[in-house]
């Protein structure tokens, strides 16, 4: 296996109350910071994005992801994926088992009949080596051991995140494998481009570039349809209001009490190429926010099992469709369907995913 990043010497950034050691590992918080003042914090413990202050139309800064003020919340609470890098596979994984070459892998099943995002264990769980280059960019790496969590495959990953001057935080993926195995990595934060904490996201504005979708079955699996959007609820083709059909009789809302799934993608080539995912903004603030990616899936989540029972950064409650998720992604279920886009990793091959969210004033 080539090794593809070699890390130097951890340099910590700011000491806060995110400094601790579990297991004989040390837990950090990192900030990165550009010239207009754009400004995120970021954790080694499952590279949580814990804040990310951005201005509105009149230069005021907020911080847009939802999160916790120490690492005794992020340990102690039920929304393990808040600002997560999800790992070895995003998404769910029916019955927690696929097969390569004829050997079926079993997975940890936690969620319900599935697996889910890389299991309890997964990459949101865990303490990675860090590296800051510059004060603008940092990144993570750890060896994932053969079979961790089912997984075949020593797996050497590295996840690099970058601030630019054009407001845009790039994340970018990569990884190597011993053995062939599968991957599916993607970036889980909770947006709220109002301020996190205040208040629904269903008043945001929504544009998905994909024509389909894939339905999903009452255990939340995709049927294996590449579904039409038009003249359904999913339709974001056009600029629409995210509460406008949150309502509607749908069988595709009821079985997952709104938006939950995943657009295919238009335009989606290869790994090679950059598209447009979506765009949403905020009419409140003025802040908008793209995203791009290399990814042929994007995930829709309206934050629909959010509660009001936690209670995050600002000491507000993150009510029921407080935020909103938006994760570059391959398809869930991929390897159990052959029709969805391959996601296989060989030793001959890097594993290379990108997402960009760029954030300006509309």
């Amino acid at each position: 296996m080539s090794n593809i990043f070699t890390p130097k010497s951890t340099k910590i950034i700011e000491k806060s109350n995110f400094a601790t050691e579990i297991n004989g590992k040390s837990i950090r918080l990192y900030k990165l910071k550009n010239i207009n003042g754009v400004e995120i914090t970021i954790t080694n413990f499952g590279l949580k994005l814990v804040s990310l202050y951005v201005p509105d139309r009149d230069g005021k800064l907020d911080d847009i992801v939802l999160g916790f003020s120490s690492i005794k919340d992020y340990l102690h609470t039920d929304e393990i994926y808040f600002g997560a890098t999800i790992g070895r596979y995003g998404n769910r994984i029916a019955k927690g088992k696929f097969s390569i070459n004829g050997t079926e892998y079993v997975l940890d099943n936690n969620n319900g009949n599935n697996h889910l995002h890389g299991g309890t264990n997964g990459f949101h769980n865990l303490i990675w080596d860090a590296e800051v280059i510059s004060d603008t960019e940092i990144q993570f790496t750890r060896i994932s051991k053969d079979m961790e969590e089912g997984y075949p495959g020593n797996l050497d990953v590295r996840v690099h995140y970058q601030l630019t001057d054009s407001n845009e935080l790039k994340i970018n993926y990569y990884a190597t494998t011993d053995k062939t195995t599968i991957v599916n990595m993607t970036h889980h934060s909770y947006f709220n481009l109002s301020g996190e904490g205040n208040g629904t996201i269903n008043n945001h504005i929504l544009t998905i570039n994909a024509d389909r979708f894939t339905p999903v079955n009452y255990d939340h699996i995709p049927t294996g349809e590449l579904a039409p959007v038009a003249h359904t609820p999913f339709d974001f083709r056009n600029p629409k209001v995210i509460g406008t059909d949150i309502k509607s009789d749908n069988e595709q809302l009821t079985i997952s009490r709104g938006y939950d799934h995943n657009f295919v993608l238009n335009d989606y080539k290869n790994k090679d190429t950059l598209i447009v995912a979506a765009k949403i903004t905020d009419p409140s603030s003025g802040r908008v926010m793209e995203v791009f990616t290399n990814e042929p899936g994007l995930q829709f989540y309206g934050g629909n099992f959010l509660t009001g029972k936690t209670i995050g950064k600002s000491d507000k409650p993150y009510t029921h469709r407080s935020a909103f998720c938006l994760e570059t992604q391959h398809f869930p279920d991929s390897p159990n369907q052959p029709n969805f886009p391959c996601t296989l990793l060989k030793p001959e091959s890097t594993y290379r995913s990108t997402c960009i969210y760029k954030f300006f004033i509309g």
